[in-house]
């Protein structure tokens, strides 16, 4: 029979650095143990409780998107860190983004940076279906018209449509999905 105080027990040791493999805890119990440090956590490290409330709700939904996957791992609480810290950088490197969009501050060149991120960019394309790239580059790197591109690839205009439509789908999930 289940008790209670079992479960608390389980997320003691599990908090605790103790790994019980007769106990795991449920998503909620992680959630009830885990809370408060995180949210204490991000609050010291953006100094804003709003932000660090959001930051948190949104770090703890990701990891019960993957539950599943999270709770066998040797740490599930530094997953979870590491998450909402993944969260918070990428969060403030957009907000840098968008501020100096609007203030018009020039970026200063980073070399390693732009070799990271086409690196990035070719893998994320390799990925892509010869189609799907072909599609994209014919439309959006050579401005070509899904007219034009479906004449020079053989397929109808609506096909190099979907087809780019995709691609850009695929694309924007790998590029923006976080380091986690």
């Amino acid at each position: 029979m289940f008790d209670m105080r079992d479960s608390q027990v389980g997320a003691e040791l599990q908090v605790a650095g103790v790994e019980s493999s007769a106990v795991t805890l449920s998503f909620e119990e992680f959630f009830q143990a885990e809370h408060e440090r995180l949210l204490g956590a991000l609050y010291v490290v953006v100094g804003n409780r709003s932000d660090a409330e959001e930051l948190m709700q949104e770090a703890f939904l990701r990891v019960w998107e993957r539950w599943a996957r999270v709770q066998i791992l040797e740490s599930p609480i530094g997953y979870l860190y590491r998450t909402a810290m993944n969260t918070s950088r990428t969060r403030g490197r957009r907000a840098a983004i968008a501020a100096r969009r609007v203030l018009g501050i020039a970026n200063p060149r980073d070399d390693f940076s732009d070799v990271e991120v086409r690196e990035d960019v070719r893998v994320a394309l390799a990925a892509l279906t010869l189609r799907q790239r072909a599609a994209l580059v014919l439309t959006d790197l050579l401005g070509h018209s899904s007219v034009e591109a479906g004449r020079i690839l053989g397929i109808k205009d609506s096909t190099v449509r979907a087809l780019a439509t995709q691609a850009r789908a695929s694309l924007r999930q790998t590029l923006e999905s976080p380091d986690e």
